[in-house]
């Protein structure tokens, strides 16, 4: 009995394989997983009435993935996870003072990349209190194709 069901499971796995193959071939971008507007309270900020106080900052993070990266079996493994993103910023934010936000996104895109199966990030910090709305946007790797693949370029 054991053995019929392994002999019917290595089909199956084939033809995923088989599957993902194909869909692969016809994809010219990868999946992008994203948190938006995150807020955390962070201690973030160059002037002298930022420091020892905290301030809400939203985050927004996309992250695009590899053309090979996407699910066909249902399982968390086969690709990076928002949840991880979200435990990024919150490490980084409870890490102590940063003096820019500019610094803030590079934290997040590198630990962001970090990870093989993403190949490129756009991070956005947006400072909300203490005046207008004011913060950074970058793009990792900075390259013309991930700013195209981003519509910002």
């Amino acid at each position: 009995m054991k053995d019929k069901k392994k002999a019917r499971k290595a089909p199956a796995a084939g033809n995923a394989a088989k599957s993902k193959r194909g869909a692969v071939k016809s994809r010219q971008i990868g999946d992008t997983i994203f948190v938006r507007d995150f807020v955390v309270d962070c201690n973030v900020g160059v002037y002298a009435e930022e420091q020892g106080v905290t301030q809400k900052v939203r985050f927004t993070v996309e992250a695009r993935l590899a053309r090979d990266v996407f699910s066909v079996e249902d399982e968390m493994a086969e690709v990076p996870s928002y949840a991880d993103i979200i435990d990024i910023i919150v490490e980084l934010a409870r890490g102590g003072h940063i003096k820019l936000v500019e610094t803030f996104a590079e934290r997040i895109a590198d630990r962001v990349l970090a990870d093989d199966r993403i190949v490129a990030v756009r991070v956005m910090l947006e400072k909300l209190e203490r005046g207008p709305l004011r913060g950074v946007e970058i793009i990792r790797p900075a390259t013309r194709d991930a700013a195209r693949e981003f519509a910002r370029g």
